[in-house]
């Protein structure tokens, strides 16, 4: 016969065990949030450097026609040989009945590529999508541009009047040995367990972008930035 004793001793190590696994689930998704919202405050950064940047006066006129704006604040590219690039971004979708700007929802860029090259690069990138077929593409579980989507380089400095007929339009600031980045061929998969770790449930991108069915006021500051970028591009014509 079991004493009361033991019973006692198992019932305190079942309790130790469950407030222990309790812990660890509230702090890694505790971790989770904080790796998300670092990407969106990162990704506030990168918007105002483009937003601010002389050279960017495109961009700046067109990110209030864009249906929706890609950001990634760091793609790295390096090899010698076979190379690559990747980095995570995160997307805002302007509503047009309201004009306000929904998101974010999460993406990984990725890109393998074969031809001389050496050195690496960190790039910042802000992508415009000008067009429904571009934001529909990115609306899919993966998208990759160049195929599903067509995609120009944003122009830049003195060509920065120049007409461009494309559904994706990127810009990238550059640090590092490349002049620049081509995102021709990158695939971008939707990061769902980053999505589920920042609205706290399984959410896809149409039900963020379009339907609007899930809000985190923690990026609130950024789409606050895209309502400014966009009302001033009148100013800027």
């Amino acid at each position: 016969m079991i004493s009361k004793a033991i019973v006692a001793r198992a019932s305190r190590k079942w309790l130790g065990l469950v407030a222990f696994a309790s812990f660890v689930a509230i702090s890694g998704q505790a971790w989770a949030q904080s790796e998300q919202q670092e990407l969106v405050n990162s990704a506030e950064t990168t918007f105002s450097n483009f937003v601010r940047d002389p050279d960017m006066t495109w961009f700046q006129r067109h990110v209030g026609s864009a249906k929706a704006v890609l950001i990634a604040p760091q793609v790295v590219k390096a090899g010698w040989i076979f190379g690559g690039s990747g980095g995570r971004a995160i997307l805002f979708a302007r509503n047009d009945q309201t004009g306000r700007w929904e998101g974010p929802a999460f993406y990984n860029l990725a890109t393998a590529s074969v031809g001389f090259q050496a050195g690496i690069a960190v790039s910042e990138t802000v992508t415009l999508v000008m067009t429904d077929k571009g934001l529909n593409s990115l609306l899919a579980t993966s998208v990759k541009v160049g195929g599903d989507a067509s995609i120009a380089a944003g122009p830049v400095g003195a060509g920065a009047n120049a007409d461009v007929t494309t559904d994706f339009v990127a810009f990238a600031r550059s640090k590092g040995v490349y002049g620049g980045l081509n995102l021709d061929g990158t695939v971008i998969h939707v990061a769902d367990n980053w999505n589920r770790a920042y609205y706290g449930r399984d959410i896809q991108p149409p039900d963020i972008l379009v339907r609007a069915s899930a809000h985190n006021p923690q990026a609130d500051r950024l789409v606050a930035a895209l309502n400014r970028a966009s009302s001033a591009k009148t100013s800027l014509r």
